[in-house]
């Protein structure tokens, strides 16, 4: 991993028990500034737990799980999965619909595999 891609505390950390956009608790928020960022919340109150995540002009994405550990795990297992789909795409969006209709096979695969 590069510096150009290494994960670091969204916002210094600063977000970290705010609102999440889903509903819970910002309990793990990183990012590749200006490029990706991967957000874990929950609520105990009613065993929620979400992770979203952002390319940033290509796809915002989002998961449900009924327990930390398996939210935590996939927070984890798509951190390469996003530096690899990040890779592939022109950064901050797409600069044509032509270029972002050939990106939509290559956004759909990164839904399945993590749906």
């Amino acid at each position: 991993m590069t510096e150009d891609t290494a994960w670091s505390p969204f916002e210094d950390g600063n977000t970290l028990g705010g609102p999440g956009s889903q509903g819970g608790a910002i309990m793990r928020d990183e990012a590749v500034p200006g490029q990706l960022r991967l957000t874990y919340e929950a609520d105990a109150s009613r065993d929620f737990h979400a992770v979203s995540c952002l390319v940033t002009g290509w796809i915002l994405h989002h998961r449900f799980f009924d327990s930390e550990q398996k939210a935590l795990a996939a927070f984890e297992e798509m951190k390469p999965a996003l530096v690899a789909l990040q890779a592939q795409l022109h950064p901050g969006g797409p600069r044509s619909s032509a270029e972002a209709r050939a990106a939509g096979p290559l956004l759909a695969r990164f839904q399945v595999r993590f749906s």
